[in-house]
């Protein structure tokens, strides 16, 4: 009998050939992957746009699906590149270029600009986003419906961090805390800082950090957030008094605002 087991030989043996080749050794892989991911046909890399995104032989473009690699202008007037996007390019061929990879869905396929949302697999085994991730040269950056492996990638980046690895050593990308919330308007941030009180306002529910909500940096539910969490079996109303880690695009709602749609944007941290 395979020290898998039956069902997870099973499993492996549904898997497309080239996936198959492709898994890394047991220890290498993320535990949730075969209950994750859905594998599909892969292809050779020929291209790479920038850090989260590259072009297979067949033409498709494959956007990284997951991560936020620090961003190339791309012939976009009046934008200019952020730290270290020349370096996560770079990873990204190194990593992939001329190579053969595997595909995995975990979501959504593709998004509103043709690209397909993938996570990638080198013939080693090696999970792309994971890769990227440990050298510190992109954020975690998931959806509502293409959340699968964001728990491994959240680990993979904390790790980053802490050691200052690529962007986490650049203050463009520094952890803001809530109360200075309001300079950074306009960007994907990521915020930390002590939830005052958790309210209900019509259909959304808001998680406050001072006292005056008019002001002071806010998360906010709709109602399809808080669902989302329910499901999950989180209260958000348990949020009242943690530290909590927020990431999204923020905006400027009575203060300075995050609107979450899922609940792997929020991480509870320790005190």
């Amino acid at each position: 009998m395979s020290r898998f087991g039956p069902a997870l030989l099973a499993i492996l043996l549904l898997l497309p050939a080239p996936l198959f080749a492709a898994l890394p050794a047991r220890a290498e892989m993320p535990a949730a992957f075969f209950n994750a991911l859905e594998p599909a046909a892969g292809g050779d890399v020929v291209d790479v746009v920038d850090g989260d995104t590259l072009i297979l032989r067949d033409g498709r473009e494959i956007r990284l699906v997951g991560i936020q690699a620090p961003k190339l202008p791309l012939g976009r007037a009046g934008f200019e590149a952020w730290p270290l996007s020349p370096e996560a390019q770079a990873f990204l061929e190194d990593l992939t270029l001329g190579k053969t990879l595997s595909l995995g869905f975990g979501g959504r396929r593709g998004d509103r600009h043709g690209r397909v949302l993938a996570h990638l697999f080198d013939a080693e085994g090696r999970w792309i986003q994971g890769e990227i991730l440990k050298a510190g040269l992109a954020r975690v950056y998931s959806f509502s419906d293409n959340r699968a492996l964001v728990a491994e990638m959240l680990a993979l980046e904390r790790e980053a961090r802490a050691a200052r690895r690529g962007i986490w050593a650049d203050p463009y990308y520094a952890v803001r805390s809530a109360e200075e919330a309001g300079r950074w308007l306009g960007g994907f941030e990521l915020v930390e800082g002590r939830v005052s009180a958790v309210g209900r306002g019509g259909r959304n529910t808001y998680l406050n950090f001072g006292a005056d909500w008019r002001s002071d940096f806010t998360i906010a539910l709709d109602h399809r957030a808080r669902r989302a969490f329910e499901e999950a079996r989180i209260d958000p109303e348990g949020y009242e008094g943690k530290r909590v880690r927020v990431r999204g695009w923020l905006k400027q709602r009575n203060g300075p605002m995050i609107g979450v749609t899922h609940p792997e944007q929020i991480e509870e941290l320790e005190d």
